[in-house]
């Protein structure tokens, strides 16, 4: 009976760990994102790492023609 009861919370351990990973903010919600943040036109799109926390670094041209790059967290979806 011990071992049923471990075995399932061991089940709700692992898929409660997981949740972030199906909460990550997509490569499109990143654009969109940037795009409002800026009211450019997106260039690119790429993950990458900023502080050890997944980022998609979004590289936007303003309309004033600036260039500029926009880090959005994966997690949450804030730019910063």
């Amino acid at each position: 009976m011990a071992m049923k009861t471990l075995a399932k919370l061991l089940c709700a351990l692992l898929l409660a760990a997981a949740l972030p990973a199906w909460a990550d903010v997509s490569r499109d919600d990143a654009a969109v994102i940037a795009q409002r943040a800026t009211g450019g036109r997106v260039l690119t799109v790429e993950r990458a790492d900023a502080g050890n926390r997944p980022v998609w670094r979004v590289k936007v041209v303003t309309q004033r023609g600036d260039v500029r790059v926009i880090l959005v967290d994966v997690a949450s979806g804030r730019p910063f």
